[in-house]
């Protein structure tokens, strides 16, 4: 048994990332005060190839030293866009017709195993501040709810392993995986 080689993992390059298909998914960060979380996002975000990023309200940018530290170069490839509050965002995503969808615990979440994601649907999946939550304020304009669920004390992962483990679950789900991933 060995490692793989790194020139044997068939990486795309930063031109060919840009001009890959992308799953039809934007992540929204509303207020996110770690940078370092904000890295593991965009790494996250490169990864599975999404869309884009919306950086909203405190939510630091790039270029940052811790972003760029955690982000390992997804910074270059990730699309993102900053929006000085997360409604602005919503509204512009709305707009252009994707679904929201608030990754929080509320009354009307759905637990992840049991959400059904279309694989035609353009999704924007909103992730709120690591002590709040998603903004109170912009819940009404939030389409569906998911939850994943938890049995210990926390009740609460970082947001880097939230973002990971929706987006893996969204992979799965809508096929990405199988139907594009030479492209």
């Amino acid at each position: 048994m060995r490692k793989l080689k790194t020139n044997e993992l068939n990486r795309l390059s930063v031109e060919e990332f840009r001009s890959s298909v992308k799953v039809p998914a934007v992540i929204v960060l509303d207020n996110i005060r770690s940078q370092h979380n904000i890295g593991s996002v965009f790494r996250t975000a490169d990864a599975f190839r999404i869309t884009s990023i919306c950086l909203c309200g405190i939510t630091s940018t790039p270029p940052h030293r811790e972003i760029h530290r955690a982000a390992l170069g997804a910074t270059e490839s990730v699309d993102w866009k900053y929006y000085a509050d997360t409604l602005s965002a919503l509204r512009e995503l709305k707009n252009e017709g994707y679904v929201l969808v608030g990754v929080e615990q509320t009354e009307q979440s759905c637990e992840l195993q049991d959400f059904p994601f279309a694989d035609t649907q353009k999704t924007a999946f909103i992730f709120g501040n690591e002590v709040n939550g998603i903004d109170d304020l912009i819940l009404p304009e939030i389409d569906r709810f998911i939850e994943i669920p938890q049995f210990g004390t926390k009740h609460s992962f970082n947001i880097s392993v939230t973002v990971g483990i929706v987006l893996w679950d969204y992979f799965i789900k809508t096929g990405f995986h199988r139907n594009h991933s030479e492209n």
